[in-house]
């Protein structure tokens, strides 16, 4: 019986650490992203970016994080002439559910440098111009790869248990459904986070 005692404790103990190591981060902030690629005079453009991530640390320096991620991304476009007419205020909107799977290495308290993997999911996509005082739209994925693939980096600071977190995303796959241009993601993202432990 002693025994018993002695192992359920242990258990409970082994438990009570294993879920002091989780918690879940919503979080929300802006992305500053472009297109790059086989794509000219782009500007960048700003957005939103909102979800939660689930993450364990497996110590005090290292740790890790799974989330979904809302990204609005896309890109800005200088004004040029097309056909004797003026293209202005053109810019791709592309609105992705984000996977975010990172590793986080805390170089000091707080402090974590971070990088991992990030497929995504094209959820909607819109473009608008101005041509000749008239506003012009066109929304539809036509045309558009629903999977995109890329790779984040940053680094996070955490003060108490808010996170400050800046990543860039390096897209590593063709938005567009066709072999004819290579065009790429390039996303920053800045966010503000609360753990919550469980």
């Amino acid at each position: 019986m002693k025994k018993l005692m002695i192992l359920a404790a242990m258990m409970l103990m082994s438990t009570g650490a294993f879920a002091q190591g989780m918690f879940v981060k919503p979080m929300v902030g802006a992305t500053l992203s472009t297109l790059t690629g086989d794509v000219e005079d782009t500007k960048f453009r700003l957005g939103l970016g909102a979800g939660a991530e689930f993450g364990y640390m497996f110590s005090e320096q290292f740790g890790a994080t799974a989330g979904l991620l809302v990204s609005m991304q896309g890109c800005n476009y200088k004004d040029y002439e097309i056909l004797g007419s003026t293209l202005k205020d053109h810019s791709e909107t592309l609105t992705y559910l984000n996977i975010p799977i990172l590793a986080n290495l805390y170089l000091l308290p707080g402090l974590a440098v971070k990088a991992g993997v990030q497929p995504g999911f094209l959820l909607s996509a819109k473009e608008k111009w101005t041509v000749n005082g008239h506003d012009e739209s066109e929304s539809g994925t036509e045309g558009y790869k629903k999977f995109a693939f890329s790779i984040p980096v940053g680094l996070s600071y955490e003060i108490s248990d808010f996170v400050i977190d800046a990543r860039y995303h390096f897209g590593l796959t063709n938005i567009y459904d066709t072999d004819l241009v290579k065009v790429k993601n390039g996303v920053i993202m800045l966010t503000v986070g609360y753990k919550i432990p469980f």
